[in-house]
């Protein structure tokens, strides 16, 4: 069968898989602010803290001191604005800024799914995400029941790649033939009731290693062909069902259960638009217009490059770690934002010394004096962590007087239960270093292998 481009561009469909991904987006965002809140997280990781691990070339992005709650007022309320579709172009911008900040402000907190997200409302801003079932399609002008089949197949295909790039990163040796770090984690668990026992079992854990590789890599196109969608979709519930009840990853298991719908034809979506309708008690059928939304061609054009752009960045921009010498999970140069999610087990400590550069006089920092405990741990282990850090040590005892100050540091690291081993070059001044995209030439090299990609 010989696909048309052309004509696949001119196809329409029913705008409700868009408005209920519109809907549930917004209401899961909300949650994960709400939860975020709740705990005390934004007074623990953005407020408490005396010093922030900015991202190279956003240093100017930092929290707010107590005015950090006005970014999440902000990002909440745009959230709930998404998700009733009311004034939903500013709402999908202002979440996107403002989650992005939040993003951005210290990168000791990143996560792959917080990128996801950023990624995914940057999508829906381009998106007629508020044609169907929403306060602003109350406006027959800006009201349809139909738009470009396109403008729903580009989440899928966002989806397809967060899964198949998690897929293919999982093809090493360190997952498929030793099954780490699973082995470490799943031990752990021997408390949860029926399965604990389980979890101790050298079997089990080469079971859940196959079986996460194999879902991600296939899950996709289990889920684009309609005689396996059902099974497929039984297979996210229980995987992420799962994958919640074992790992504290917060919100993101719930959030790719209702992505996942987005894979069903209309019906299903209208079925549960009918549902909304009937506890809050509104005429949806005031949505079926029939009317058909559709692009003005030059601006269709634009948005076509735009995406075509768009998506040849997100197919690319995880192999970014080839220009990188060295074992990717040791040097991790290239690893972030690539949907590389749950792959390693690393454990280190780093001890600073300072010393004067002239009269070889020295001392040793004590980190708890400038980070939380649960920076200590990210720094410990990441590169560019550690020589951020040591850059802000050097201005921090310049500025209290101390002269010709050099910053080494005694660092070693345990990767996926191998034996801890020195980790960066404790001769190199790190005061001098700069941070760069370049490789890290400090860095002492990985002294085993991984196979795969």
């Amino acid at each position: 069968m010989n696909f048309n481009l052309s004509e696949y561009l001119k196809k329409n469909t029913e705008a409700a898989p868009l408005a209920v991904f519109r809907i549930f987006f917004g209401f899961m965002m909300l949650l994960s602010i709400l939860r975020f809140w709740s705990y005390g997280w934004i007074d623990k990781l953005y407020i408490q803290p005396k010093f922030f691990f900015s991202y190279y070339g956003f240093d100017y992005i930092r929290p707010l001191g107590v005015y950090t709650y006005a970014i999440f007022i902000l990002c909440a309320t745009s959230a709930i604005f998404v998700a009733l579709g009311y004034k939903y172009r500013i709402a999908i911008v202002t979440f996107f800024l403002s989650f992005t900040y939040i993003e951005l402000m210290d990168k000791t907190t990143y996560l792959n799914h917080y990128y996801f997200i950023s990624v995914l409302s940057f999508l829906l801003i381009f998106l007629p995400a508020n044609a169907y079932y929403s306060i602003d399609a109350r406006n027959k002008k800006i009201s349809f029941q139909k738009i470009p089949s396109w403008t729903i197949d580009v989440i899928k295909l966002l989806l397809g790649i967060v899964y198949f790039y998690a897929g293919l990163a999982k093809l090493n040796s360190d997952w498929l033939v030793d099954a780490m770090p699973l082995k470490i984690w799943l031990p752990s668990k021997y408390d949860i009731p029926f399965i604990g026992d389980l979890m101790q079992k050298e079997i089990v854990h080469y079971m859940f290693s196959y079986a996460g590789a194999i879902y991600d890599l296939a899950i996709p196109f289990l889920l684009l062909y309609k005689r396996t969608r059902i099974f497929a979709f039984m297979a996210v519930l229980i995987f992420h069902i799962l994958t919640r009840i074992l790992f504290p990853i917060g919100m993101f298991p719930y959030i790719m259960i209702v992505s996942a719908l987005i894979f069903f034809d209309a019906g299903v979506h209208h079925k549960i638009l009918g549902f909304l309708s009937k506890v809050l008690k509104i005429n949806k059928t005031n949505f079926d217009s029939g009317k058909v939304f559709s692009f003005v061609p030059s601006r269709r054009k634009i948005l076509l490059a735009f995406f075509w752009g768009f998506f040849t960045i997100q197919l690319l921009f995880p192999f970014r770690y080839l220009l990188y010498p060295g074992e990717l999970f040791w040097t991790e140069e290239g690893f972030r934002f690539s949907w590389r999610v749950m792959l390693m087990e690393k454990a280190g400590y780093a001890n600073f010394k300072i010393v004067d550069q002239k009269t070889g006089k020295r001392f040793y920092v004590d980190n708890s004096d400038f980070l939380t405990a649960f920076q200590q741990k990210q720094m410990a282990t990441q590169p560019d962590f550690i020589l951020q850090y040591a850059h802000y040590l050097k201005e921090h005892f310049e500025s209290e007087g101390h002269q010709n100050v050099q910053v080494f540091v005694e660092s070693y690291v345990a990767l996926n239960g191998r034996l801890s081993t020195q980790y960066i070059d404790p001769n190199v001044d790190l005061g001098k270093q700069k941070e760069s995209f370049k490789h890290k030439t400090w860095i002492i090299p990985f002294k085993d292998e991984i196979d795969g990609l």
